[in-house]
């Protein structure tokens, strides 16, 4: 409960900056390089928020990432401030809350999309142009594949899903099979 209060309290806080700055885009893309960095060696994210690690350790390894990944001065910045706050645990859950926070105030809605196959260009912005329509916002898709759908898409916005996938259709036709049957069943018993 407290991180996800904490986390939304510094996201505010620095889309209140980055807007001010006019570097929003710049900013999540800085921190998203250090999200791939965390995820892809969790053991950096774990000594800079691990109470047993030396402050003054935690900020070499801190300058040592920066200078390695280079990021925009906001970006390196907030960094330090969590850092320095003993906040840096909870790193990818206000990168989370940033990002919506940054969406709501553009007015963008995020929509993952998932198809058997990759969707082309033109594909990709037919589904942002529907969506929108249907949103009443300005969608951006993210595209993913996953080829045990078979075919058709599953949209997700937000918490919402929305499945036209052919594997979907096809769990449903048997299940409905399966239903009958059992009624058909239950039925012939009676008589």
């Amino acid at each position: 409960m407290i991180s996800s209060v904490v986390a939304r309290r510094y996201a505010r806080s620095l889309a209140d900056v980055a807007f001010e700055e006019k570097a929003a885009e710049r900013v999540i893309a800085d921190l998203e390089r250090f999200q791939e960095i965390f995820a892809a060696v969790p053991d950096v994210l774990e000594a800079l928020a691990s109470p047993a690690v030396a402050r003054a350790a935690k900020g070499r390894l801190l300058d040592e990432l920066l200078g390695r990944y280079p990021v925009s001065p906001l970006a390196s910045n907030f960094l330090y401030v969590l850092l320095r706050n003993n906040r840096i645990r909870y790193f990818p859950a206000i990168l989370g809350e940033f990002r919506k926070t940054i969406d709501a105030r553009l007015g963008l809605v995020r929509a993952r999309v998932t198809s058997a196959a990759p969707l082309g260009e033109p594909e990709l912005k037919r589904m942002e142009a529907g969506l929108s329509r249907f949103t009443g916002a300005r969608v951006q898709v993210e595209p993913r594949t996953d080829p045990g759908l078979l075919g058709g898409v599953m949209v997700e916005i937000g918490s919402t899903v929305y499945d036209g996938s052919i594997r979907t259709r096809l769990e449903e036709m048997k299940r409905r099979l399966a239903e009958n049957h059992r009624e058909s069943r239950s039925e012939t018993r009676q008589d």
